[in-house]
């Protein structure tokens, strides 16, 4: 699925099943709680913390396009689409990007 498509249907799902978007500030704390739910897993799976037992089957994929999901959400509420804003972010990346992190010793190995 690319990202147009994504978008729509998380739009055509909101429509069917979310009678309506919640709003814009509503769904920046949602995606702030989702967002804390990846960084839970990975402090605990990948980082020092311990890993309780309730959080080992937690899935990082599943919570990940949580993520996504409300990410979508305010992207069609606000009306951006996320193909040209992705497409012109890598371009700004690649221009501003493009030799520093060659020219950086910490990723030297």
């Amino acid at each position: 699925m690319n990202i147009q498509n994504a978008q729509k249907t998380v739009d055509l799902w909101i429509k069917k099943h979310g009678v309506r978007y919640f709003n814009e500030l509503t769904n920046m704390a949602i995606l702030t709680e989702e967002v804390g739910e990846v960084a839970r897993i990975i402090a605990r799976r990948y980082g020092e913390q311990s890993e309780k037992e309730s959080d080992k089957n937690k899935d990082l994929g599943d919570e990940l396009a949580d993520v996504l999901f409300v990410v979508l959400c305010l992207a069609n509420q606000t009306n951006v689409d996320m193909k040209k804003a992705f497409e012109k972010n890598i371009l700004k990346k690649t221009k501003r990007d493009n030799k520093r992190h060659h020219n950086n010793p910490k990723l030297k190995k």
